[in-house]
């Protein structure tokens, strides 16, 4: 990085003599802060946990103490509420309040010391990897022979096209040289016109040279790194490192991936192997040529005269001390700009991320001021950033003219004592400016070269990871005949990546061959571990499987997992057609190479058994119907049975079906068992079900909890013991009893869509009055009851958000808008930026003039003069090189000033206009809390690019060319007018040489952007395509599609490449017509060395300049992209808009609610009906409670109170107003909500409390007062820094009770007059639980509060109970009433109470 900024400063861009590179007042790239990188202040980091290890942690500890938690709902009733007794809150005071710092040392310590060593040892080899000790020679390992000579000639090529620039020195030197000797008359004008063509000749030569070995160069390194070379043994290098990559992941075993992630393998395989593709393809060609410039330049200088040489050599120190000296500056005011955006970034993260939390608060000015605070700071570090990138390039301005200056103060004196001619001195001068400006390349470049060295470390150390679990290994037996008896023996078994908790203890069980074997129990109790210790997907930490009598281990994986089918709850599907998925249940097996009609005739008849033939016939393309990505164009029970076809059509002997039909509704469920049961016909099966109906046929029926059998037999056996199994279908049966037949289910769906026609109606004449039946006639004759879908009515309702087309010029506008106080820097910004501009053709003049008082011959006469001219204009240079410094700094810091305030600006209302937005903007998959993050980080400062400091740097280039050109013609109209025909080939050449440099980076990261989709789409599916054994079907596509790729992208490199090669080598050819025409001019007399010198070096020196400075304009593309996305994102409203005063003031309210026949879908899923006509009252002061099945409308009921969305039909009132019609900011301000994760942002608690506040002035005693009945007061005094600790990045320093606490103290200190409960105390373990379930009691007193219950137990004592099913309301009462009628509730409470049985 040290020198990056000159990289960008344009003064690389001087392989040219003279030319003077204006570089420019814009900021690199690199310096801008990119995607935030969430790091907490060192304050806070110290003790953090990762937030990932602590949820796994307090899961783990609740699953673990359910057991003796709140045992079964009925015993508990008791510990519900009597915690409000004295006796017992003193006792509870003191639960829950360890301070949560030791969990930093509990993770550094072995996560394996409680086991056993041989248990730690099955357990390390499955997740273990090796590190892999980096090297810049290991980027080369996967090279052939062929890629390595290929290496040596393109690495001779780049050092060739590096040494050829100085050459041209030589040349320009020795032409000048002649031009004096014909002026002096030491030659005749045919002489002349030979030796000036054959110089001129020479640049030909030169720049036909440079475009060959630039070509050879950049094709070799670029495509030797990332193609095929056309001989096939030499493949190519990346993209090797890519195939075995994939080939190590899908090799390892699946504890390997529990503990990484499919993310990050998707990172590793695009981003980490386009670093690495970056450190060994154009960046190694572009710094070779960088050497071999420096180490030619100085070798000629030293050739020419070594005095001279060394006296300009102060210029490279020079350069480096102005580099090194502006970098460090930059370096660190960079780092501590980034780490301001990062802190703002995390604000805006763990706003956005729980941004229901800040809607339902109204926190959103406050959050926006505490993350503004950042940007200010950001914003000082950012203008110091940028204002030294001004100076810096100011100085780099001022080195330049210097060592003009310096070089004709000193040549002109050895001139003078005839040591060297002049054609040395210009000789030397040019060779060592091109050699300085050099080196300066080398630095960015070598940052490449150690990121792709870290980056490969990583990725090799996963390739050469063994895997203890390897499916592509041959070793093992394989069984001539398969029964399909499997045996567990005192299996005991631990999850790698979760190695506190035992999943499994000393199981023993037989599944007999041919016959079906069902698992019931709780979550957690380990049914599923016993599919996956079937498919070998883990080993056991003691005890043993056995398949007919032959111990698992002992059997070749692959063929073992070939004999075994697994249809698991989500069925993953690939994104192919219908017909290959199901072929992917042929791989391995003996139909695996049969024709086509083979093949199909199986597939149809597997389709045929799974109910799935007829529907697959009706889709447009029946089988060849692509499935789209993980299958998402299907529904739910259409990809469940394609599964199970793919499952039944290789004949399995073995069928594992792991609760296939838990994720489908009513309807496909039927469908879907009916096809399981034709599959199961005569196979050994091991269903895991949720639904008991579907298993009462089994041959047996395992009871389990908490990892061990409970109780096991027929249905009919366990049906008589009375026991656990009993108990659970009896209350599963009543439940059914109520369910709706399918009739009642169409009933409800037409009534519905009537329901949304009309509300399509009303919102579209706009009236709000209840329309008369009779009306509708004219609508019946126009139409019959449409068969639309109710989603697609209500959709056709809401207009979808149109994609905006905004004219440029609206988007200057505003941008503008936002940079309006600082015009007057803005003005004074252009005006020096225009003088910078005229700094190359005023520099043209000195340099003509020295020229020609240099050119005459010296006699002891003139001695004198020449010395005395000579100092006179090497005086003006220094000069010119104070005035360029002032003027370059100037509107440096000018420019960098407008465009921090710009981005300070722009994000933060971009910022505030997000937290603006409705609940439903936030549901959308494009405004993840991650994207709108990277938004607000990276967008916003891309639209620098259309500010101010494009303005600066085109007015820079317009005076630069419009300068030189009057310049020039007023001196010389002819050779001016043959030299600004070239203005167009020099700018090109200057602006694409940095194009193309940015478009090979581009390019090598889009060309794999599709394989990378598919491999990351097989690594997600992982477990399927273990089970599948898909391993070497998934690697043999990936291939196809890399060299696809390559074969794509070579025709591109090909072209880009002789482009880029093109505007190498294209300035030479311009010199050679420049000197050849201007030669011709002097040789018949008409033009004096002086006209000769001003007309070329004005017009191609400014062009060359003003072309390298096009590079960096900011990239307006990208500008005018970010411009558009924030004028859309200020331009939305939402539908309940916080910035709006419109509603009725809202006043006092007693907190009576009611529903009434309310219909809700999600805006995001249309399709999915979520409340159907919700009828619910509650009366002031009750606590009520919402009881039901995960998805049945509870937590939406919540939501729709809290009018983060409105209802599609009916009406929410509260006191008999409508809440649509109220203020909403004022509604909400006597409302509190607790959620199930608590909220806490950075800061302290005291400031966490108080943003449950309206008003913003809340007194100490008010804050006590809240946290005393919350229960977390002497916890909090109890701190150090009571109520000023620091809870770190969303309170990860407290433990979640705790956090749990301070969330209700602050929906108390509100003093709210309802109170909502969204499942406040499920993800708590049963120690917290406790604790903060006596501070809700305490809470819900005198106030209107609904409760979410998960926990049953914790609801017993509410006023009302109501029970949920599908959208509606089933059943209602007290706790009592409703465990009398033995229904729906009393299903949940004895489910409940099995979870709970040890």
């Amino acid at each position: 990085m040290a020198a990056e900024p000159s990289e960008k400063t344009g003064l690389n861009a001087t392989p040219v003599p003279g030319a003077v590179p204006v570089p420019v007042p814009t900021q690199p790239e690199d310096t801008q802060p990119g995607p935030t990188a969430t790091n907490t202040d060192e304050k806070n980091s110290a003790p953090l946990p990762s937030a990932e290890a602590e949820t796994k942690e307090t899961n783990s500890s609740s699953r673990a103490s359910t057991s003796n938690g709140d045992s079964t709902a009925g015993t508990s009733a008791k510990k519900g509420k009597e915690i409000s007794g004295e006796k017992v809150e003193n006792d509870l005071s003191k639960a829950d309040s360890k301070v949560w710092t030791q969990k930093a040392e509990e993770e550094k310590r072995d996560p394996w010391a409680h086991l056993s060593e041989k248990e730690a040892k099955i357990l390390r080899t499955q997740v273990d990897t090796n590190e892999v000790k980096p090297g810049v020679l290991i980027l080369y390992r996967f090279a052939s022979r062929n890629d390595i000579l290929i290496i040596i000639v393109s690495a001779i090529a780049a050092i060739a096209a590096g040494a050829a620039l100085p050459l041209m020195t030589v040349i320009f030197g020795n032409l000048q040289g002649t031009f004096q000797d014909f002026f002096t008359g030491l030659m005749d004008k045919s002489d002349f016109m030979d030796e000036m063509t054959g110089l001129v000749v020479y640049f030909v030569y030169l720049g036909v040279g440079e475009f060959v070995c630039t070509y050879i160069a950049t094709v070799g390194f670029i495509w030797m790194t990332d193609k095929q070379p056309i001989t096939d043994t030499g493949e190519h290098i990346s993209a090797k490192i890519r195939e075995h990559y994939l080939q190590s992941c899908l090799r390892q075993n699946i504890g390997f991936f529990d503990k990484l992630g499919a993310g990050e393998v998707t990172t590793r395989i695009t981003a980490d192997t386009n670093l690495i593709q970056e450190g060994i393809s154009e960046k190694v060609g572009l710094t070779l040529s960088a050497i071999a410039t420096f180490v030619a330049a100085f070798v000629i200088g030293f050739i020419h005269y070594w005095k001279l040489t060394c006296i300009l050599l102060s210029t490279v120190a020079a350069l480096m001390l102005v580099m090194g000296g502006g970098s460090s500056f930059i370096i660190r005011y960079n780092k501590a700009s980034i780490d301001a955006y990062a802190l703002g970034g995390t604000v805006a993260e763990e706003v956005i991320s729980s941004v229901r939390n800040c809607i339902a608060f109204g926190t959103q000015d406050r959050l926006s001021k505490q993350y503004d605070a950042h940007l200010i700071k950001a914003e000082h570090f950012g203008f110091k950033v940028k204002g030294a990138i001004g100076v810096m390039v100011a100085g780099m301005m001022l080195i330049l003219y210097l060592n003009y200056g310096l070089a004709f103060w000193m040549g002109s004196q050895y001139l003078v004592d005839g040591i060297i001619p002049l054609s040395d001195v210009l000789i030397i001068m040019m060779s060592v400016m091109i050699g300085a400006f050099n080196i300066g390349n080398v630095a960015p470049n070598v940052q490449a070269f150690t990121t792709a060295v870290s980056a490969a470390s990583k990725i090799y150390s996963t390739i050469d990871r063994q895997s203890p679990l390897d499916p592509t290994d041959d070793k093992g037996e394989k069984l001539d005949k398969v029964e399909g008896n499997i045996r567990l023996e005192n299996v005991k078994h631990i999850y790698p990546s979760r190695p506190e908790v035992v999943v499994m203890e000393d199981v023993t069980l037989d599944f007999p061959a041919g016959k079906t074997t069902a698992l019931v129990g709780a979550s957690g109790s380990g049914k599923s571990t016993i599919v996956g210790l079937a498919m070998r997907f883990y080993e056991p930490v003691g005890g043993m499987v056995y398949l007919d009598g032959h111990d698992i281990n002992q059997l070749n994986l692959r063929w073992l997992r070939q004999h075994i089918a697994l249809v698991s709850q989500e069925p993953t599907l690939f994104g192919t057609t219908i017909y290959t998925n199901i072929c992917h249940g042929l791989i391995g097996t003996k139909w695996e190479n049969e024709s086509d009609e083979v093949q199909k005739s199986l597939v149809e008849e597997a389709a045929k058994k799974a109910n799935a033939h007829d529907f697959i016939c009706t889709l447009p393309e029946g089988y060849e119907t692509n499935v789209g990505e993980r299958g998402f164009l299907l529904s739910g029970g259409q990809k469940q049975r394609i599964a199970i076809a793919r499952a039944i059509v290789s004949d399995p002997k073995i069928l594992l079906l792991d609760e296939a039909t838990s994720a489908l509704d009513t309807k496909s469920e039927g469908v879907v068992q009916a096809a399981l049961e034709a599959a199961a016909e005569g196979r050994t099966t091991i269903v895991i079900a949720h639904r008991l109906s579907t298993i009462k046929d089994a041959h047996n029926i395992v009871v389990m909890s908490e990892g061990r059998i409970v109780e096991q037999g027929t249905h009919n056996d366990l049906l008589e013991t009375h026991g656990a199994y009993y108990r659970l279908v009896t209350a599963q049966n009543i439940a059914t009893a109520h369910e709706l037949t399918a009739d009642e289910q169409d009933a409800i769906d037409q009534e519905e869509e009537e329901l949304i026609r009309q509300a399509s109606r009303k919102s579209a004449s706009g009236a709000g009055f209840a329309e008369d039946p009779d009306d509708d006639i004219r609508d019946r004759l126009n139409r019959s009851t449409t068969q639309k879908s109710v989603s697609s009515m209500a959709l056709a309702n809401r207009k979808p958000e149109e994609d905006q087309k905004y004219k440029l010029w609206v988007l200057i506008k505003l941008i503008a808008s936002f940079n309006k106080p600082e015009l007057v820097l803005m003005v004074l910004g252009c005006i020096f930026a225009a003088i910078c501009g005229g700094g190359n053709p005023t520099q043209a003049v000195f340099f003509a003039k020295e020229i020609v008082t240099m050119s005459v011959i010296i006699t002891p006469a003139n001695k004198d003069q020449v010395k005395h001219d000579a100092n006179f204009w090497a005086s003006m240079y220094l000069m010119l090189a104070w005035v360029m410094f002032i003027a370059f700094a100037i509107q440096g810091i000018f420019f960098a000033k407008c465009s921090e305030r710009l981005i300070h600006r722009v994000r933060d209302r971009a910022f505030r206009t997000i937290l603006r937005q409705d609940v439903e903007f936030f549901d959308r998959d494009e405004n993840a809390a991650g994207a709108l993050t990277s938004f607000l980080s990276t967008e916003t400062t891309h639209v620098a690019g259309l500010s101010g400091v494009v303005l600066g740097t085109l007015l820079m280039i317009t005076a630069t060319l419009v300068s030189a050109i009057a310049l020039s013609v007023a001196i010389g109209w002819k050779l001016a007018l043959v030299c600004v025909s070239t203005i167009p080939i020099l700018l090109g050449c200057g602006f694409f040489r940095f194009w193309l440099l940015a478009h090979f980076q581009r390019r090598s990261k889009n060309a794999y952007a599709h394989s990378a989709t598919y491999a990351s789409e097989a690594i997600s599916a992982v477990r399927t395509v273990a089970a599948l054994t898909r391993e070497e079907d998934v690697l043999k596509q990936y291939k196809d599609s890399l060299a696809k790729q390559q074969h794509d992208s070579l025709i591109s490199v090909l072209k880009s490449s002789a482009l880029y090669a093109a505007s190498q080598s294209l300035l030479f050819l311009c010199f050679a017509l420049g000197f050849w025409y201007g030669g011709t001019l002097i040789a018949d007399r008409e033009y004096d060395m002086f006209q000769f010198f001003v007309c070329f070096s004005a017009v191609i020196f400014g062009a060359q300049s003003a072309g390298s400075i096009f590079s960096f304009a900011p990239d307006m593309g990208k500008a005018h992209q970010a411009a558009a996305e924030l004028k859309t994102l200020f331009d939305r409203k939402p539908v309940v808009d916080t910035w709006s005063s419109e509603g009725e003031e809202v006043g006092e309210i007693e907190g009576t609610i009611e529903f009434r026949d309310v219909h809700f879908r999600y805006p995001t899923r249309p399709e999915q009906p979520v409340l159907r006509g919700l009828n619910l009252d509650v009366r002031p002061g009750q606590y009520v409670a919402l009881v039901g099945a995960s998805g049945c409308g509870k937590s939406t009921t919540i939501s729709l109170l809290e009018r983060f969305y409105d209802p599609l039909a009916g009406g929410i009132y509260v006191d008999g107003r409508e809440i649509s019609s109220l203020k909403v900011n004022e509604y909400r301000s006597l409302i509190a909500l607790v959620s199930q994760e608590p909220t806490l942002y950075q800061g302290t608690i005291k400031d966490n409390i108080i943003l449950g506040c309206p008003r913003e002035d809340v007194t100490d005693e008010a804050i006590e007062f809240a946290c005393q009945e919350a229960n977390i007061h002497s916890f909090i005094l109890s701190l150090p820094e009571g109520f000023d600790t620091v809870v770190g990045s969303k309170g990860a320093l407290l433990s979640g009770g705790q956090k749990q606490r301070i969330a209700i103290a602050r929906a108390l200190i509100r003093d709210p007059k309802i109170l909502l409960l969204d499942e406040a105390t499920s993800a708590l373990d049963s120690e917290s639980e406790h604790v903060v379930q006596a501070a809700l009691d305490k809470a819900a007193k005198g106030r209107t509060t609904i409760a979410v219950a998960h926990r049953l137990s914790t609801i017993q004592k509410a006023d009302v109970i109501y029970v949920f099913d599908q959208g509606r309301i089933v059943e209602e009462g007290t706790h009592g009433e409703l465990m009398k009628k033995g229904g729906r509730y009393a299903e949940l409470v004895n489910l409940q109470s099995l979870e709970k049985r040890n």
